[in-house]
């Protein structure tokens, strides 16, 4: 293994690469067989299965609910890894298309084999998502 396909680093470049816009280092981060999944009844729940989904689909959706004229902003807080597995904390915010404020606590679980993020478990407080960035403004 080289520092180029351990996992930790894996997951770090991934994530500056989110953080930067960099939609090639992004992409590049995923295995092609790659799933993620995220919890309850919103617009990006479920399982995401392959290179495709997890970019066009899961991510795509996700930012799709953001104001892309504010900010956007994602802060690692806390890592650390196993073998394949890496785990991160990490905090993010931003404006939803909605105009409200959304800020986050996210906790994400992911396997990476040969230098690729295989999966990915996202865990955050759903009820959140949906009243920062989907529920009608009263």
């Amino acid at each position: 293994m080289t520092a180029q396909t351990e996992p930790t680093a894996v997951v770090l470049r991934y994530f500056e690469a989110l953080e930067a816009g960099d939609q090639e280092a992004i992409l590049d981060s995923w295995a092609e067989g790659g799933s993620c999944w995220y919890g309850g009844d919103l617009p990006i729940s479920g399982t995401w299965q392959g290179h495709d989904q997890v970019i066009n689909g899961f991510l795509a959706t996700a930012f799709a609910h953001l104001d892309p004229v504010k900010e956007i902003g994602i802060r690692i807080t806390n890592h650390f890894g196993a073998g394949e597995q890496v785990l991160v904390e990490w905090d993010s915010w931003a404006t939803g298309r909605t105009g409200r404020p959304y800020q986050e606590n996210n906790v994400g679980v992911f396997t990476v084999r040969d230098g690729k993020i295989t999966n990915m478990r996202e865990y955050a407080d759903t009820q959140h998502w949906e009243r920062a960035l989907v529920a009608p403004v009263a």
